[in-house]
C-alpha cells in the first residue's frame, strides 16, 4: 500500500489554510483517486507500446506514439506521482515509460521537446541525475536551437501551414528546456535563445490588456506577418489554454533570469485571468472566453490546471498581498477540480483523473474530454 509522506501531508494542510477550501481533505481524495486511475492507464499502454492521450467520441482510450507532442505528459505524471509519494513503483513505471522517448531528442521537425522530452527527461534528471536524462535534455535544446532564426529572433513554432513563419504562445513552455539546458552544460547560447523568444513574445504577442493572440507569423525580415489564432474562436478572441501558456511561460522565465520584466508580465497576465468576468464562478474558463455559446460552452479543465500550477509558483515571488491573491485564486481552481464535475472516479473516463478539457474545437477534435495533460498540470500543481 502506497502511504503519503508526512511532507505531503503538511502541504496539503498548507494549502488547505492557504484557500479555505478544505483542500487537505479534497487533495488526499484526488491523490488516492489518481493512484488508481493510472493503474488502468499503465496496463493498457504497457500492453499497446504506446501512451495515453485523450479518449475518443465513444469514450475509448486513445492511445499515441512517442513522437506525438503529448507523449511526455504520460511518464511525468508518473514522475510527478513518485515525487508526491516515495513509491519506487512509480519511478521504475516513469523510467519506463521515459525511455520509450529515446528518439524524441533528436527531432528537429517540431517546436514541442519541452513537453515531450522535459516533462519525462527532465524529471528523470531531476530524480536521478544520470547521464541518459542529461544527454536527451542536451540534444533535445540543440534540436530546438537549429529551430532558431537569429534575424527574427524566435523559435519557429510550426512547419505546416499558411504562415511564413508562425510562432504560438505555446512555444512559451519550451523556453524552461533550454534555461535547464544552459544550467547543466554552462553553454548560454540555450538561455540567450530562451530570452530573445521571451522578449519578442513580450513585444507581439500581447495585446494592451494582457490577451494574447494565439498565432503570430513573422516575415522573413522580422516584421510581422500576421496575428491570429488557430485553435480559438477568432483571431480578436481570448483563447483559455493560450492565456494559461503564457502565465506559465513567463513565470518560469522569472525563475531562471531574476529579471523583473518577466515578474511583470506574468502577474499582469495573472491579473487578466483573475479579474476577467466571462471567467465561471467556478474558476474553469470555457475554452475561449469569447465563446458566442456562453454559457453552454464547454469549458477547458486543462487550462485551468496550467493555469493554478503557474499561480502556486508565482505566488511565491510576489509580495504578500498579491501573492495571497494568486494563492487563493490558485486554490479556488483545485477545489473546483477536485469536484465531482470534473473529477473522475476509477474505472471511469478511460482511467484519465479530470475530465471535460477541450484540445482543438476550431479543428472539431477533442472537445469535453479527458486530456493527459490536464492531468499532468494538475499533479504539478499539487505537488507545488
Amino acid at each position: 500500500m502506497t502511504v503519503f509522506p508526512k511532507i505531503i501531508l503538511s502541504l496539503l494542510a498548507v494549502l488547505a489554510a492557504a484557500g479555505g477550501h478544505g483542500l487537505d481533505r479534497k487533495l488526499d481524495k484526488a491523490l488516492r483517486t489518481e493512484m488508481k486511475c493510472v493503474r488502468t492507464l499503465v496496463c493498457k499502454a504497457d500492453s499497446a507500446g504506446r501512451l495515453p492521450r485523450t479518449t475518443d467520441p465513444s469514450g475509448n482510450l486513445v492511445l499515441v506514439g512517442p513522437h506525438d507532442w503529448t507523449s511526455g505528459f504520460f511518464p511525468g505524471i508518473l514522475w510527478e506521482l513518485y515525487g508526491l509519494t516515495g513509491d519506487s513503483t512509480y519511478r521504475s513505471q516513469a523510467r519506463k515509460f521515459t525511455g520509450m522517448l529515446y528518439s524524441v531528442p533528436e527531432m528537429k521537425n517540431t517546436h514541442d521537446l519541452g513537453f515531450m522530452v522535459f516533462c519525462s527527461y527532465g524529471h528523470q534528471y531531476a530524480a536521478d541525475r544520470d547521464e541518459e536524462s542529461k544527454k536527451a535534455i542536451i540534444k533535445a535544446a540543440e534540436s530546438l536551437y537549429s529551430r532558431y532564426d537569429e534575424k527574427i529572433g524566435l523559435i519557429r513554432s510550426w512547419d505546416f501551414g499558411k504562415w511564413n513563419y508562425p510562432v504560438i504562445i505555446d512555444n512559451m513552455m519550451n523556453l524552461e528546456l533550454l534555461f535547464e539546458a544552459s544550467e547543466i552544460t554552462r553553454d548560454f547560447k540555450y538561455r540567450q535563445i530562451a530570452i530573445d523568444h521571451a522578449d519578442n513574445t513580450m513585444r507581439n504577442h500581447f495585446r494592451e490588456d494582457f490577451s494574447s493572440w494565439h498565432v503570430v507569423s513573422y516575415n522573413s525580415d522580422g516584421s510581422i506577418e500576421s496575428k491570429g489564432t488557430h485553435q480559438g474562436y477568432s483571431d480578436g478572441s481570448v483563447w483559455a489554454r493560450g492565456q494559461a501558456w503564457g502565465l506559465y511561460g513567463y513565470t518560469l522565465c522569472y525563475r531562471y533570469t531574476r529579471d523583473p520584466k518577466y515578474l511583470s508580465q506574468a502577474r499582469a497576465i495573472a491579473d487578466f485571468i483573475i479579474s476577467d468576468p466571462r471567467i465561471p464562478s467556478d474558476h474553469i474558463p470555457y475554452w475561449d472566453y469569447c465563446a458566442p455559446d456562453i454559457p453552454d460552452a464547454p469549458r477547458d479543465v486543462s487550462a485551468a490546471a496550467i493555469t493554478a500550477s503557474a499561480l502556486l509558483e508565482l505566488c511565491g515571488y510576489c509580495p504578500k498581498d498579491a501573492g495571497g491573491r494568486y494563492r487563493e485564486y490558485s486554490c479556488s481552481i483545485l477545489a473546483s477540480l477536485c469536484s465531482p464535475k470534473y473529477l473522475s472516479k476509477p474505472g471511469r473516463n478511460a482511467g484519465f483523473l479530470l475530465g471535460h478539457s477541450t484540445g482543438n474545437l476550431p479543428g472539431g477534435v477533442e472537445i469535453d474530454v479527458p486530456l493527459v495533460y490536464a492531468d499532468y498540470y494538475f499533479l504539478e500543481a499539487i505537488g507545488r
